[in-house]
């Protein structure tokens, strides 16, 4: 044990100092997400999960800076790199709506007019949908139609379509009403 840490002392203090200062940009980062989020009336659920995204994103990022520091040429990572992005872009390639959902959703968190309660219009020539947002989650929208019915609306749809705010707040404005 002692061999080892003797061994790889520099390293190991560029490792501690590479997690401070991203958990530093973490700390930050969070904090600035859910000022956004709280100033925009953002669900606590939706706050919570672009911090996740953000958490994950910045792990890939200390897990390279680990391996430069451990002494990885970038030869090397290029040939890992490549091997797995091939890999991960064929399967993504079959999964590229659940991506661009989810991304849908990460723009919705930070540009997004409408609220959950919000009564809202879909323009949709095939299926036009008049609705209130009862959640906004990762990959869709739950909205609950006048007939009581829910509809699982997808992200990127909800980006691609003219909608319309009919009403703010629906749900405070009909629970006053009973």
């Amino acid at each position: 044990m002692i061999n080892f840490l003797n061994t790889y002392q520099n390293e190991l203090i560029a490792s501690g100092f590479i997690v401070f200062i991203l958990l530093i940009i973490r700390a930050t980062i969070h904090f600035t997400i859910s000022k956004i989020g709280r100033k925009s009336g953002i669900n606590d659920a939706r706050i919570r999960l672009i911090k996740r995204y953000i958490t994950v994103t910045l792990i890939l990022i200390a897990l390279l800076l680990e391996a430069f520091i451990f002494g990885a040429h970038l030869h090397d990572l290029t040939v890992i790199f490549s091997s797995v992005f091939a890999v991960i872009g064929i399967g993504l390639f079959a999964i590229w709506s659940i991506l661009s959902n989810i991304t849908s959703g990460i723009i919705m968190f930070f540009n997004f007019p409408y609220k959950v309660g919000d009564k809202i219009e879909i323009h949709d020539k095939d299926f036009p949908i008049t609705a209130i947002i009862e959640d906004i989650r990762a990959f869709q929208l739950h909205l609950r139609l006048e007939n009581g019915n829910l509809v699982t609306y997808p992200n990127n749809l909800m980006l691609q379509k003219a909608v319309t705010l009919i009403e703010k707040d629906a749900i405070e404005d009909d629970s006053e009403a009973v």
